[in-house]
């Protein structure tokens, strides 16, 4: 017979001290530049950090409209890759 058990911190002598953990804050972006971020992003990998970085820095818009112009660049990218996908799809079948 098996038996599963839970594992937690208590269980291995840890215990969570959440009266010392940093306080959460509403926008994670509000200590940091515009070039700073777009380096983030660009060194994680982003091929559109300079984008991404314009959208979250943008002034004139609401956070609604940040969540909306972020994704639209997420769909553009996936339909972006598709596109290519099917391409090279379609080459390979041709040669």
């Amino acid at each position: 017979m098996s038996t599963s058990l839970r594992v937690s911190p208590s269980v291995h002598g840890y215990h969570f001290d959440t009266a010392s953990r940093k306080k959460a804050v509403g926008n994670i972006f509000e200590n940091i530049d515009q070039e700073a971020l777009q380096r983030l992003f660009k060194n994680s990998g982003d091929k559109k950090a300079e984008e991404r970085a314009k959208i979250i820095f943008a002034r004139d818009q609401d956070l609604e409209e940040k969540t909306r112009a972020l994704m639209a660049l997420k769909k553009r990218t996936k339909d972006k890759l598709f596109q290519f996908l099917k391409l090279r799809k379609y080459s390979i079948k041709v040669h």
